[in-house]
């Protein structure tokens, strides 16, 4: 049981510092653009070393902004909880908090998987089109991976809740 709730907290901590660092960073797309690179993030796009700040209000940056803000809180709520799993306190006998850990990073794995399709939906039907030589960046990639290691860190605190309720059943027989 502890081992799964280990690797789950290992798991739903580098998710998170994964959300976290695609959502700031610059690099989603890069392009070239007059001849030189340029690239761009949720908040700001770069072009011959120089940062501008994204001032328009486009509804597909808003979501995939929305989206992940979502998801490192929910995956951060997640963490909490798989902390307070390996704490055994009788007033919360009932509660389980390795369940409830789990589900915060399934809803995590939920909100960055709406934020990658909202963002490649519209990169490759709408922004791809604009910009002839273009591609994905590793700010984008990121996002992926975080998605795939909160999904991962939900599933190992199931099986770690799945394991302490079938112990709790056979013990109470």
């Amino acid at each position: 049981m502890y081992s799964f709730m280990g690797g789950g907290l290992f798991c739903a901590i580098i998710g998170n510092i994964l959300i976290v660092v695609s959502t700031a960073t610059d690099y989603w797309m890069q392009y070239r653009l007059s001849g030189s690179y340029a690239h761009q993030g949720l908040w700001r796009y770069c072009m011959a070393n120089k940062c501008y700040i994204q001032t328009a209000s486009i509804a597909y940056w808003n979501a995939t902004r929305a989206f992940m803000i979502l998801s490192g809180m929910a995956c951060f709520a997640g963490i909490m909880a798989g902390i307070l799993s390996f704490a055994h306190f009788s007033a919360f006998e009932r509660f389980s908090r390795s369940f409830a850990a789990g589900i915060m990073l399934f809803i995590s794995t939920l909100f960055v998987l709406l934020a990658m399709a909202i963002y490649t939906g519209v990169t490759l039907s709408f922004l791809g089109k604009r910009f002839g030589d273009w591609r994905f960046s590793w700010s984008y990639i990121l996002g992926w991976v975080a998605m795939l290691m909160t999904f991962f860190a939900g599933i190992l605190y199931m099986c770690a809740h799945r394991l302490y309720e079938s112990r709790r059943v056979v013990g109470s027989r």
